[in-house]
């Protein structure tokens, strides 16, 4: 079996110039379906392990960003507090691209045009690693949660509610 050359991602360069480790993992890219739970059973990995980046703007603060597990949905009460806002909701679609530099499907929280106050679910540092967008379609981050914590200085709150409830 041959094996395929990963095309390395701004994502992969930044860390590896911090010394951050990580594996790059691609997955097959449905358009029609671009959820996490797609991705996780493309990988054979649980949803609750690969997580998603979303970028909300707060009413005091400005833009944020949370990255919680594929399962759940965003919480928007506890991610306004944990921000520092009265209320919040996520960015308009139209405006992902030029606020990060990431299309819906390839967010990342490494890497963004500009750094952000970032929030991961607490959830995250219950498994050995974890996945996130590398910065493309097809290609997955597979890092230990404590690592991509640090390395993008966010911070561990109870940000996720299950799909469904109250949220988004």
């Amino acid at each position: 079996m041959k094996k395929v050359k990963i095309e390395k991602t701004n994502v992969a360069r930044l860390l590896d110039k911090a010394g951050v480790k990580y594996e790059l993992v691609p997955y097959e890219v449905d358009e029609a379906d671009l959820s996490a739970g797609h991705i996780a059973s493309q990988l054979g990995e649980p949803v609750e392990q690969v997580f998603k980046t979303l970028v909300l703007e707060g009413d005091r603060t400005g833009y944020f960003v949370c990255v919680l597990p594929g399962n759940r949905e965003v919480d928007l009460k506890s991610a306004a507090k944990v921000s520092g806002n009265k209320k919040c909701d996520l960015i308009p679609m139209k405006e992902l691209l030029p606020l990060t530099g990431y299309i819906r499907g390839g967010c990342s929280p490494v890497g963004m045009k500009k750094p952000f106050p970032t929030y991961f679910d607490s959830s995250a540092v219950l498994y050995p690693f974890i996945y996130v967008s590398a910065g493309v379609r097809g290609l997955q981050l597979k890092i230990s949660p404590s690592d991509i914590v640090e390395y993008v200085g966010a911070s561990l709150a109870a940000i996720s509610t299950q799909s469904g409830a109250c949220g988004r």
